[in-house]
């Protein structure tokens, strides 16, 4: 046997059925399509159409919706925190961060970070840096004599101004209300002069 000798076994490879090549092939005029009509010709989906009745997905009501600027933070109760120190997996006397408590195995990733959570009771003095933390969790953790650090919070939006005033306003400029006094009472000389005239 010879390289060029090297083929499939008889039968193996069956060939596609080229529809819409006459009559005689058995697979012509509508080539297997049926007949007429939109189930007929190619790029139709009729997924979830009810033959003109409202759809079930339309039906059915709709509730809550879905956040897509939601964090997903990881969760470390005191209780895990405290015990993973006792079994030496994290050192108690350096901070500890999220990468320390991935190593200790207490979070599988730190996308958005680790939040703590007070559940548990924690007595090492450890300062802690995580991404966000319940009151509970840091009155607890101050109480131990630890710290919990958090990151310092974004820079506030500032608020649009418009208009020509409330631009003024912003600036601490503006044009200063124009006062109307009140006209002079007319002199009774100029009046008698006029007369006379």
């Amino acid at each position: 046997m010879r390289l060029n000798e090297i083929r499939d076994n008889e039968g193996a490879r069956k060939a596609r059925i080229r529809v819409g090549r006459g009559a005689g092939s058995g697979k012509g005029g509508t080539a297997a399509r049926g007949h007429k009509g939109q189930k007929s010709r190619s790029g139709v989906s009729l997924l979830g159409f009810e033959g003109g009745q409202m759809p079930l997905y339309r039906r059915m009501p709709k509730r809550g919706f879905k956040n897509l600027f939601a964090k997903n933070f990881e969760i470390v109760n005191l209780g895990r925190l405290q015990k993973a120190i006792d079994d030496n997996k994290l050192d108690g006397k350096a901070t500890v961060n999220a990468e320390a408590m991935k190593a200790a195995g207490l979070v599988r990733n730190t996308g958005d970070g680790v939040r703590l959570l007070a559940k548990g009771e924690i007595k090492a003095g450890v300062t802690i840096e995580v991404a966000g933390a319940s009151k509970a969790a840091i009155a607890a953790v101050e109480k131990a004599g630890g710290k919990v650090i958090l990151p310092e919070p974004g820079p506030e939006k500032e608020k649009k101004v418009r208009g020509k005033r409330a631009k003024q306003q912003a600036d601490g400029g503006g044009d200063e209300p124009e006062t109307t006094e009140p006209a002079a009472a007319p002199d009774a000389d100029a009046e008698a002069a006029d007369k006379e005239d």
